[in-house]
């Protein structure tokens, strides 16, 4: 079977999107090898859309000791919801469907671009003990034989917002893997399954802005993410069908405290701070 057609940028809204991987007609393809849950890659169509897409069934998740068992699908369907109400886009369109295997997570499958041959990418190891320009420092890594290196990051405003994001949503696993660039520019994070427990679980390789002040953007979409986070409002309403009221409530505060201090989330050093593996 051939491979579906991968929807050029802009061809269709979001909201056309949603509907193409709510109401399309899902096909398993492949599995995508190496995740601890399952990953199916599949296509969907809709009368005359076809894109690829990856579906993960709740019944391919494997329980984890601290978060309930079967909820990784609506963490990851509430993630592209508060990704929505900043308006930065960050998470590809995703939605709770059946599917093949029953109930589960469908998402519009986003292929990264590789930087080019002169072209830095996101993450890089190097081994002296500052960033240089355009690059923040991370941590010292392990390189083997005895050796370490600096872990930077980009000084990219995508990334910027990917972090403010993560913060937002407590997000318990951002590794390299997870971040794609998109051929039109685009930047996207996916795998947001462990994410709004209650307690602090952020775990990150964006930490090269902690402490920082945030950008002003940053404050005015936390300032209207408030208000969209009121009780009763519609945000809340669609947040109350994916976590727990007690979640919505932790992500109430995190919000509230990001708008307090002003400043990037650090450490809170009751938590590993990076996931491993890291990529």
């Amino acid at each position: 079977m051939p491979a579906p057609e991968r929807i050029p940028p802009g061809r269709l809204t979001d909201a056309e999107l949603v509907t193409l991987l709510t109401e399309g007609r899902l096909t398993v393809l492949g599995q995508v090898r190496g995740a601890s849950n399952a990953v199916l890659y599949c296509s969907v169509a809709y009368e005359d859309e076809e894109a690829a897409c990856v579906y993960k069934p709740v019944a391919g998740e494997q329980p984890l000791w601290d978060f309930p068992d079967g909820t990784l699908a609506q963490r990851e369907v509430a993630a592209y919801a508060i990704s929505e109400s900043t308006g930065w886009g960050l998470i590809p369109p995703t939605v709770l469907r059946d599917g093949p295997y029953g109930q589960g997570m469908c998402q519009l499958w986003i292929e990264a671009e590789p930087p080019g041959e002169d072209e830095p990418g996101l993450l890089a190891l190097v081994e002296d003990e500052e960033p240089g320009e355009g690059w923040k420092a991370v941590a010292f890594a392990e390189v083997g034989e005895g050796r370490t290196a600096l872990l930077v990051h980009a000084d990219d405003p995508r990334l910027r917002r990917l972090a403010v994001l993560d913060a937002v949503i407590n997000n318990g696993d951002r590794k390299g893997g997870h971040l794609l660039p998109a051929p039109d520019g685009r930047l996207y994070g996916i795998d947001h399954g462990v994410t709004f427990h209650t307690d602090d679980k952020l775990r990150t390789l964006l930490w090269g802005w902690a402490g920082e002040p945030l950008p002003a953007e940053a404050v005015e979409t936390l300032d209207r993410l408030a208000a969209e986070l009121a009780p009763g409002a519609a945000l809340v309403t669609r947040l109350a069908e994916l976590i727990t009221a007690a979640e919505i409530e932790a992500l109430r505060a995190r919000v509230s405290a990001l708008r307090a201090t002003g400043l990037h989330r650090q450490p809170s050093g009751e938590w590993p701070a990076i996931p491993w593996p890291p990529v």
